[in-house]
């Protein structure tokens, strides 16, 4: 059975880095963006079945790389990754293509679980939990 192929798309080297480890064991990372003019070109070289956007990338940020990656046809999945928890940025990216939206904190614990289902063609939403939501505050 083939490896699901990932792209990874984010302007900080050790963190390419990092996500790069914590999914080796499962998937096949094909490619590291370091920005949304390289993650558009390489989606489009490397026919990935999911790319990990960050959304905050000089020159092109991600969800106009979304935007474009998802205008060709049979686009893979995109999920964004960013520090970013607005509700306006995670609507933009949304209506831009993005299949979901994981927050960096959460990475560690969500994010392969968030390929998964990307890939079985359901939408992601992760968010830290509201004040009122947590026990004590």
């Amino acid at each position: 059975m083939r490896r699901p192929r990932v792209l990874l798309a984010d302007d900080h080297p050790p963190l390419l880095a990092a996500i790069r480890r914590l999914l080796s064991a499962e998937f096949d990372v094909v490619g590291e963006a370091a920005d949304g003019v390289e993650a558009v070109r390489m989606a489009r070289a490397l026919q990935p079945d999911v790319v990990i956007m960050d959304l905050a990338m000089p020159p092109m940020g991600g969800i106009e790389a979304i935007r474009q990656i998802q205008a060709e046809p049979s686009g893979p999945a995109i999920l964004a990754l960013t520090v970013i928890s607005d509700s306006s940025v995670r609507k933009a990216a949304l209506e831009a293509g993005a299949s979901g939206y994981v927050l960096k904190s959460q990475a560690g614990s969500d994010l392969i679980p968030a390929i998964r289902t990307a890939l079985a063609g359901e939408t992601v939403l992760h968010f830290p939990p509201r004040a009122q939501d947590r026990p004590g505050e």
